[in-house]
């Protein structure tokens, strides 16, 4: 499948699940029309990418290189102005030698 297919599909899956509740959302005043990002786990997961590439001692523009991306979009990630597709994000792990899992939540 092409990229375009795969972004497109990641943002309608999305949108199912801010629909129905489950990715909250959060309104971002600066914009001169109504404007909402997703804002929960994702910034948290965006930290903890910077922490691996940093650790790895991997430049911005290296790492662009290694997925195919440019260093501004990398930038951006990073400020968390952009909040990648599922598909970038992993992407960009896979390029670091790490990968996204899912764990059961444990009940108290």
């Amino acid at each position: 499948m092409s990229k375009f297919f795969d972004d497109t599909m990641q943002g309608l899956l999305q949108a199912i699940e801010i629909e129905k509740g489950n990715i909250p959302l959060t309104e971002h005043n600066e914009m001169p029309a109504p404007t909402f990002y997703v804002s929960s786990n994702d910034k948290e997961l965006v930290d903890k990418l910077i922490e691996i590439r940093k650790q790895e001692n991997i430049s911005q523009s290296e790492l662009a290189k290694m997925t195919g991306n440019t260093q501004q979009a990398i930038s951006r990630l990073e400020k968390k102005n952009h909040s990648p597709s599922l598909q970038t994000f992993c992407n960009i792990l896979d390029a670091l030698g790490y990968g996204l899992s899912i764990e059961r939540k444990t009940t108290i």
